[in-house]
C-alpha cells in the first residue's frame, strides 16, 4: 500500500516544519465527518507510533495510521496555489462521491 506526496506538497511540508521549528513529517488520516461520511485529518507528526506507516518522498515523511491505509491507498497529496488561496489537494482513487460543499467524501 502506498500514499504519494508530490514534490510541491513535500516542499510546503518542509517549509512549514522549518517555520514551526520541530516535527518529523506530515500526519494524514481520516475521521467520520460531514454529510458524506469521512474527512481528511492533516497535522504535524511529532512522534511515530508502532501502528504508523511511514512513506518518505522528496525528503519528507508522510505518516499514516495503519487502520486508515485501506481508505488512503493510492492517495496523492498535492499542494496548489490559486490566486491568494493555497491548500493541500487530495486525489483519492477510493472516493466514490463527495458532498456538495466538498468537505467530506464517501468510499
Amino acid at each position: 500500500m502506498s500514499v504519494l506526496l508530490t514534490e510541491k506538497a513535500a516542499r510546503q511540508v518542509g517549509r512549514q516544519i522549518a517555520k514551526r521549528g520541530r516535527g518529523l513529517g506530515l500526519r494524514l488520516g481520516i475521521k467520520k465527518s460531514g454529510c458524506s461520511g469521512f474527512a481528511y485529518i492533516v497535522d504535524y507528526a511529532d512522534e511515530i507510533g508502532e501502528d504508523d506507516a511511514i512513506f518518505e518522498q522528496h525528503g519528507v515523511k508522510l505518516i499514516v495510521k495503519s487502520q486508515d491505509l485501506d481508505y488512503l491507498h493510492g492517495l496523492e497529496v498535492d499542494y496548489t496555489r490559486e490566486g491568494i488561496n493555497e491548500a493541500f489537494r487530495f486525489r483519492n482513487p477510493n472516493v466514490k462521491g463527495t458532498c456538495g460543499c466538498g468537505e467530506s467524501f464517501t468510499i
